[in-house]
């Protein structure tokens, strides 16, 4: 076993996880994704304004959690999340 954190810590930022955004296979590093990274990974860019309204599902796991995401919130990852976001104009 190893103690020490430093090492532990190094690992973890090795670790990579699959994950499915909008039927695309991605790989991520981050064990958390905020709301705005995974719009950001499903569009290559999150519009903040009033006219863009972004939603978001996301299903993991063998028990097949599955929820919604809004601004403000983020999700713990693991490989084989799969998440489902959509973009609206309001014009």
């Amino acid at each position: 076993m190893n103690d020490n954190p430093q090492s532990n810590k190094a690992h973890d930022q090795d670790k990579t996880f699959d994950i499915i955004v909008n039927g695309r296979l991605k790989t991520v590093t981050n064990k958390f994704l905020s709301f705005i990274d995974v719009v950001k990974l499903a569009f290559g860019e999150y519009i903040e304004n009033g006219n863009r309204i972004y939603t978001m599902t996301f299903k993991k796991g063998a028990d097949k959690h599955e929820g919604t995401l809004v601004l403000g919130e983020e999700v713990r990852i693991k490989s084989g999340v799969i998440f489902n976001v959509t973009s609206t104009d309001k014009s």
